[in-house]
């Protein structure tokens, strides 16, 4: 039986390995239904890999380090965003300033700022080169690092970025499972995440800066656990240099200063993790001295950039998504129907500026209304709250969902697991020219996550009940 179960193991290693190298060299994002055969395929060895009694950690580190080795040489062929990565640092590179230019004016003034001026625009598109980058200061070390490394090939720079990224995604896996050992949850929770071919595909694949960002986040929430919150909050403070998205999470930090923890000593003994109130002023000190390091820490990495059109042009920027694009977006679709039915034209401009008050709402509702008082429900409320402000979001672009993945490795809810599969349905609309979302598919992969995520609450109350 052993012997039946090794080989098992390693014909779905062989096979995973097999569909990711025809994954990264030979697929075209057009090919709708090749990419949805070879996605199913690979979630589908995934979790017998990931559910083998055989396979020992150390196996499943060496795994995933090798699926993403075989993307080494791929360009990314299911996102164009790269292109903009790479102009980026090079710009940097030449000592102009990313964040006062776009692309498009100097194709129309027939400059050639940095090499492979014509190649990375085109690459890009028009729509990523006529607007002003949105990407902060240290994605944009890596951009720049990048282009120190190869300032004359963009395969060469696709080779760096690709490495930064399994190199953050190492550090994950390091401090993650750190972080699981002190919360005395299973350490093989860890490639939920690592082992994930979303995760593989979307990141290392296609060149995504989530795993930078995911990496600090993670070394913070560990360093808090250990009662290091100067450091967590400079840590932190690097997450969001590199995505902005985890500014949503600094009001849940609420209870976690306002509340005083008890030994990590007592805590391994008790087995659970307690705390007490403590004066309110002192806690609000704390909690405003956090807030505080993270958003100079923010501050003082955006100065080198720093001139009087870097604030517009960023906000404006960023603005952009909750007002002009939408993509892959579940409420607001719904919002948006009930416009057309109402006003006879899309109400986005409106709609975009009211659902991030519901965020808003919600985010103080999980503050002060749901405990979050040990390190496993502050990240269970770090989790809901991010996916409830995709879930109003007008655009939630696939690579997105890497947040929700590593916060649920932390927590007993495996729904964003189910949505990294189902994602791939809003893959289709790249398959129609000029391109066109198929409503039908985008309802089907909300229903699809909307019902597990319902069946995981019920079953979390259920067990509480019965307990």
């Amino acid at each position: 039986m052993s012997f039946f179960t090794k080989n098992k193991d390693a014909l779905f290693i062989s096979i995973s390995a097999i569909l990711f190298f025809l994954f990264a060299y030979f697929l075209e994002r057009i090919a709708f239904y090749r990419l949805l055969f070879l996605w199913l395929s690979l979630f589908g060895c995934f979790y017998l890999i990931i559910k083998s009694k055989s396979l020992t950690f150390s196996n499943l580190i060496g795994i995933s380090i090798l699926f993403r080795l075989i993307f080494i040489f791929a360009t990314p062929n299911l996102s164009q965003d790269f292109y903009r990565f790479i102009w980026d640092g090079r710009m940097i590179l030449e000592g102009l300033n990313p964040y006062l230019s776009i692309p498009q004016s100097f194709i129309q003034q027939g400059l050639q700022p940095i090499a492979e001026t014509t190649e990375l625009y085109k690459g890009m598109g028009e729509m990523n080169g006529s607007h002003y980058t949105n990407y902060p200061p240290l994605n944009q070390l890596c951009f720049l690092i990048a282009a120190l490394f190869s300032s004359k090939s963009i395969f060469g720079s696709i080779i760096v970025l690709r490495l930064l990224i399994i190199l953050a995604d190492i550090g994950i896996l390091y401090f993650g499972k750190k972080l699981l050992e002190k919360l005395q949850l299973p350490v093989k929770n860890i490639f939920w995440y690592a082992l994930n071919p979303f995760i593989i595909i979307e990141m290392t694949g296609n060149l995504h800066f989530e795993p930078v960002m995911l990496f600090f986040l993670i070394w913070g929430l560990h360093k808090l656990y250990e009662q290091k919150w100067i450091l967590a909050a400079v840590l932190i403070a690097c997450s969001v240099s590199v995505k902005l998205i985890p500014l949503l999470f600094l009001p849940l930090f609420y209870q976690w200063f306002m509340k005083q923890n008890v030994s990590i000593n007592e805590e391994k003994k008790l087995k659970s993790y307690t705390k007490k109130w403590i004066p309110t002023f002192e806690g609000m000190i704390r909690l405003i001295s956090f807030y505080t390091i993270v958003l100079a820490t923010t501050i003082i990495l955006f100065l080198p950039f720093y001139t009087s059109e870097l604030i517009e042009n960023y906000t404006n920027s960023v603005g952009l998504w909750f007002g002009n694009f939408e993509f892959n977006a579940s409420f607001y679709y719904l919002f948006r129907e009930i416009g057309y039915l109402f006003r006879g034209w899309n109400e986005i401009a409106i709609i975009g500026k009211i659902t991030p008050i519901f965020t808003v709402i919600f985010l103080i509702i999980l503050t002060f209304l749901k405990k979050n008082t040990t390190i496993i429900q502050l990240i269970t409320a770090l989790l809901f709250g991010l996916c409830f402000y995709y879930f109003m979001a007008t655009t939630v672009h696939p690579w997105y969902l890497a947040t929700p993945i590593i916060l649920s490795v932390f927590t007993k809810y495996k729904f964003p697991v189910v949505w990294s599969l189902v994602v791939i349905l809003s893959y289709q609309a790249y398959s129609n020219s000029p391109w066109e979302e198929n409503l039908w598919l985008v309802l089907l992969e909300y229903l699809i996550v909307f019902s597990f995520l319902i069946y995981e609450i019920k079953s979390s109350n259920l067990k509480k009940l019965i307990i």
